[in-house]
C-alpha cells in the first residue's frame, strides 16, 4: 500500500487507483474517508468489507460539487435546495434514496472531479470505532487493506457531518454533527 501527499501527483495517483476499481483513503473535510468509485460494485463491497459494515448501512456519495450530486440523482427535492447553502460543508443529505455532500476540502472535491464526479466514501475506521482524523488512525484502523493512502495530517473538522434525509414530510436529522440545523 502506497502513502501519497495531498499534491497534483499524488491526485492523479489517487484517481488512476480509483478509476482502475481501487480503494483509497482519503482527506475531507470532517474526518478521514475510504473511498471507492460508484461504477465498481467489486470496489464498494470492499468498503464494505474493510469497514467490517453491515450491507443494510449504505454508503454516501462524496461529490465534487452540488450540481454532480444533482446529476447522478436527477435533482433534489425542493426542500433540500435550501440545504445546498452548507456546501461545501460538513451536511450530508439523504435525497432520492442517497445521502449526498460536497465536502469542504479543495483537494479532495478535484480528486472527485478527476473521477467523474462522485465518489462512494464512508469514514476511515472499522464500524462502531471512533472516526480517523488522521492519516495515521486511518491506516491503523482501515488503511493497509486500502490500495493507496494520502496524508493531509489532521482533519480541520474532527467531527462527522450531520445527516439529515429530505423526504415529502420535511426534514429529519439523522445524525447530529458538525453543522447545526
Amino acid at each position: 500500500m502506497r502513502v501519497v501527499k495531498p499534491d497534483e501527483k499524488g491526485l492523479l495517483e489517487v484517481a488512476g487507483v480509483l478509476n482502475s476499481g481501487g480503494v483509497a483513503v482519503i482527506p475531507t473535510d470532517t474526518v478521514y474517508g475510504l473511498a471507492a468509485h460508484p461504477s465498481f460494485p467489486e470496489a464498494v463491497e470492499r468498503l464494505y468489507t474493510i469497514k467490517q459494515r453491515e450491507h443494510r448501512k449504505p454508503i454516501a456519495l462524496l461529490a465534487a460539487s452540488a450540481s454532480a450530486a444533482g446529476d447522478f440523482v436527477g435533482g433534489f427535492p425542493d426542500a433540500a435546495r435550501g440545504l445546498l447553502r452548507h456546501w461545501p460543508g460538513a451536511l450530508t443529505i439523504v435525497a432520492n434514496g442517497e445521502g449526498l455532500r460536497v465536502p469542504n476540502h479543495d483537494w479532495t472535491r478535484r480528486l472527485i472531479a478527476e473521477c467523474g464526479g462522485v465518489l462512494r466514501v464512508t469514514s476511515a475506521n472499522l464500524s462502531g470505532s471512533r472516526p480517523a482524523t488522521d492519516a495515521a488512525d486511518a491506516l491503523a484502523s482501515v488503511g493497509l487493506s486500502a490500495d493507496i493512502a494520502v496524508d493531509d495530517g489532521v482533519s480541520p473538522g474532527g467531527v462527522a457531518s450531520t445527516v439529515v434525509k429530505v423526504d415529502p414530510d420535511g426534514i429529519t436529522v439523522l445524525r447530529q454533527g458538525a453543522v447545526i440545523l
